[in-house]
């Protein structure tokens, strides 16, 4: 669902337009100053006919702009910048014949100003709360007991191999946690599983982790190659806990999948044994990526791995 533009700030809006402007064609063209389109106010075009007042001019065209698959986000903003720093009143409709009043005018101004300003603070407090929310659970979290959590998922003989992967999953988004990264839970789009997703300097990676008992295949890596690549600027970290075979990394090479970034058990073994950071890890594999074509790098040794 698209997320809505703030109602309280609408609301405000719809009536700093009203004592800005008389005519119903100055309200339209304020609209189109402001990147409505003429799909936008297709809805208004025979306002004349249809003997629209002013007040359903702009219901409508809010209306309108809601309904877009953006929400009409980028619009409704650029209108709200233009209302907040509004100071021309048309000295014939406010002085001459005296349809608006200037000070009524400026009130209401004012009043969307301190509208934005309370949803603004509000929204920077939420973030300020997130963060130290996530900051207190990276408190909560030892790497101690993750590496703990680690060993246990290979003395888990009796557990399947599924259940070794979500755990791993889990765990893994528990060491993002740890240190600091941004992470999304499991999802689906369009069909597509989608294990999880981290932020690491400044760019979306989705993750799927795998615990097979045997080095991970092709048909696996061209799979998740191919989510990655059908998303914008996408990017991907592929965990395998046995590793990948030699063909199958060839094979993902030869076809320039190169924003698929393989990581098996070792290369986490030196992460939750305190040898190197998952930050560091990351980086290093996605430097040897971007400079090398190394899609398979050990970050310890400096080495291709295949």
């Amino acid at each position: 669902m698209t997320a809505r533009f703030p109602k309280d700030i609408t609301d405000s809006m719809r009536t700093c337009i009203l004592a800005i402007f008389w005519p119903k064609e100055h309200i339209i063209d304020f609209f189109k100053n402001n990147s409505c389109t003429s799909r936008d106010l297709a809805i208004v075009k025979n306002y004349v006919e249809d003997n629209l007042s002013r007040s359903q001019i702009i219901d409508r065209v809010f209306q309108s702009l809601h309904s877009r698959d953006d929400g009409g986000i980028g619009q409704f903003r650029a209108m709200l910048a233009s209302l907040i720093s509004w100071n021309h009143f048309d000295p014939y409709y406010f002085k001459k014949i005296k349809k608006l009043d200037e000070a009524e005018a400026v009130r209401q101004i004012n009043h969307l100003k301190q509208v934005q300003e309370i949803r603004d603070a509000k929204t920077k407090e939420e973030r300020r709360q997130q963060e130290t929310t996530r900051a207190n659970q990276r408190q909560k979290i030892k790497m101690s007991d993750l590496n703990d959590s680690f060993i246990q998922l290979f003395n888990s003989a009796n557990v399947s191999t599924q259940e070794r992967g979500y755990r791993l999953e889990k765990l893994l988004q528990h060491l993002a946690e740890y240190e600091g990264l941004i992470t999304a839970e499991p999802f689906k789009i369009q069909g597509e599983q989608i294990d999880g997703a981290i932020k690491f300097d400044g760019e979306n990676y989705i993750v799927e982790a795998k615990w097979h008992d045997a080095l991970t295949a092709s048909d696996s890596l061209f799979h998740f190659a191919h989510k990655v690549e059908g998303k914008m600027y996408g990017r991907g970290f592929f965990v395998s806990i046995n590793g990948f075979s030699r063909d199958s990394v060839a094979a993902l090479t030869a076809g320039k999948c190169s924003k698929t970034i393989l990581i098996d058990g070792g290369d986490l073994s030196f992460v939750f044994g305190g040898n190197i950071s998952l930050k560091d890890m990351l980086d290093s594999k996605i430097r040897a990526a971007q400079t090398k074509g190394y899609i398979y790098f050990d970050a310890i040794t400096s080495k291709n791995k295949h």
